[in-house]
């Protein structure tokens, strides 16, 4: 799998490959499936219809390493009219950021301020912050940042991932801050000195990570689709006693829809990581890359257009 992650990106971030798949109108079934819209209504509303079914919902608006202070400052308004909507709208749902969205390669400072504005407006009507964890380059600064606000707010939390060699000792940091972690594997290409590269190697140390996190006190989100791990996790848990309202699972809009329904119908808490925004496709690459069923996906889109076309001139 590392193979095939490392070869995606590898093309997806070439700027022929980019157009093409922003361009071309079949890239965009897949789109829709993995994003729900371009603008806050859409987010609304794909978040109403999960919240019927039972799920609870992160909102985030894509975009990712501003290089200009005017586009952060545009990206935390952004966040704080979707926090409004939120309230307004009464549906279930945090909302998930990233750090280099409000600047943080540009002036640590002044994202942390552009951070705290949302996360004091945030607060204000309930909802919950999770900080999304990006590449390598960012960890520390982004882990930095969230120990900076902790005092003054708790409604946040921070993405981890389990393929980093450093996530054991950053987990025991968080959890020893008081605040909550989302544990994913990871989907960034990370050289082997700092990221574990063979499947087997990042399933071990997720299922490592998790169990340690059911073990702490702190409420748990683990945000996973391989039903080994989800079992493992289901696992601990009933070991050790957790009830199943102290932690959740979560899983992305579009992925494994069937072990979602199936999750709630069992009675566990499943949050489902919305994304929506015109800067989708960093977005989409990476989704391509964690999952070669999602690119078939695509490849059979383009396959059926051009045997239609096919058949018309004949």
């Amino acid at each position: 799998m590392s193979l095939w992650r490392d070869t995606v990106l590898g093309v997806a971030t070439q700027p022929a490959v980019k157009q093409l798949v922003k361009d071309h109108a079949l890239a965009r079934p897949l789109r829709q499936r993995f994003v729900a819209g371009e603008t806050i209504d859409d987010a609304l509303a794909a978040a109403r219809a999960l919240n019927r079914e039972g799920f609870r919902v992160s909102l985030d608006h894509l975009g990712e390493d501003v290089s200009e202070p005017a586009a952060a400052d545009a990206a935390v308004n952004d966040y704080l009219a979707l926090v409004q909507a939120i309230a307004h709208a009464h549906v279930q749902s945090g909302i998930s950021i990233k750090l280099s969205q409000l600047g943080l390669s540009l002036d640590r400072a002044a994202c942390q301020d552009r951070l705290e504005r949302l996360l004091t407006a945030a607060q204000t009507v309930g909802v919950f912050v999770r900080i999304d964890m990006e590449g390598s380059a960012h960890t520390q600064e982004t882990l930095d940042v969230l120990r900076a606000v902790w005092p003054r707010h708790h409604n946040v939390g921070v993405v981890l991932q389990a393929y980093l060699h450093r996530t054991g000792c950053d987990l025991e940091d968080v959890l020893a801050l008081g605040a909550t972690v989302r544990l994913c594997k990871g989907a960034y290409r990370e050289p082997p000195t700092i990221a574990y590269q063979a499947r087997d190697e990042v399933d071990a140390a997720y299922a490592r990570l998790a169990t340690r996190m059911l073990e702490a006190p702190n409420y748990a989100a683990l945000a996973t689709h391989d039903p080994a791990l989800l079992a493992h996790a289901r696992a601990e848990a009933a070991r050790l006693g957790r009830p199943r309202d102290s932690f959740e699972f979560q899983m992305l809009y579009g992925v494994r829809r069937d072990l979602q329904q199936a999750l709630v119908r069992e009675g566990y808490r499943l949050r489902v990581y919305v994304p929506y925004g015109r800067e989708w496709y960093p977005y989409l690459t990476r989704r391509l890359a964690e999952r070669p069923g999602n690119l078939l996906f695509l490849v059979r889109s383009l396959w059926a257009e051009q045997r239609g076309n096919g058949a018309r001139a004949a």
